[in-house]
C-alpha cells in the first residue's frame, strides 16, 4: 500500500524535497524538521427513518461510486463538531431539519477524491427529522432520494465500503 502522503513531495513549510516517510502515518522534512501527520478526516453518516420506519436512501450524483446507493452525510468542516456537520450535511443534501441524532458507531474508510486516497473516520448516527420527512429534496451531490422499507435495503447496492459495512451493521441491529 502506498503511503497516504506520497502525493506530497515537498515540505509545505520550507519547500525542501527532503520530505520523506517518518513512520506509517507521517512525513518529516530533513531540512527544517517539520513533521506532518496524515490523520483521518471526520465524516458523518445518517440513518434517517420516517414514521413508517422506512430508511432514506440517496443515489450518489458524483464520483466516487456515482449512481450507487448512499446515505446522507459527508465531511465535517473545520471548526464544526461532528453533530454540527451532520445537521449541515442533512440540510444541504435533503433540505430537512434534524430534530434528534443519536451516535451509533464509527468505521474507518478510504475515500478516493481527485486521484488521492483520503482516510476518513465515518461516524454513523440514527436521525429523526421534522414533519416534512415524506418530501425530502435531493440537492448538493445527491442525485435522488428514496424512502425504502428496511427489508428492501440491499447492502450490496451501496458503493462506498464504509457505508456498505455500516448498513450491514445497522440492519443486523434492527432484527
Amino acid at each position: 500500500m502506498t503511503h497516504p502522503l506520497d502525493k506530497f513531495r515537498f515540505c509545505p513549510v520550507c519547500g525542501s524535497a527532503d520530505f520523506v516517510e517518518n513512520n506509517f502515518k507521517s512525513k518529516r522534512c530533513g531540512a527544517c524538521g517539520f513533521t506532518y501527520y496524515a490523520n483521518p478526516c471526520s465524516a458523518t453518516v445518517a440513518f434517517i427513518r420516517n414514521k413508517r420506519g422506512d430508511l432514506l436512501v440517496a443515489r450518489r450524483g458524483k464520483e466516487p461510486a456515482k449512481d450507487t446507493c448512499d446515505l446522507p452525510g459527508g465531511f465535517v468542516d473545520m471548526y464544526e463538531t461532528a453533530e454540527e456537520g451532520l445537521l449541515r450535511e442533512i440540510k444541504e443534501e435533503t433540505g430537512m431539519e434534524v430534530t434528534a441524532a443519536v451516535y451509533l458507531f464509527s468505521i474507518p474508510n478510504r475515500y478516493l477524491y481527485s486521484g488521492m486516497t483520503i482516510h476518513t473516520l465515518d461516524m454513523f448516527y440514527e436521525v429523526r427529522v421534522g414533519e416534512e420527512t415524506d418530501c425530502p429534496v435531493a440537492a448538493d451531490d445527491v442525485a435522488a432520494l428514496t424512502w425504502m422499507p428496511l427489508d428492501q435495503v440491499n447492502p450490496d447496492d451501496f458503493g462506498l465500503h464504509s457505508i456498505r459495512q455500516g448498513v450491514i451493521r445497522y440492519l443486523a441491529q434492527q432484527t
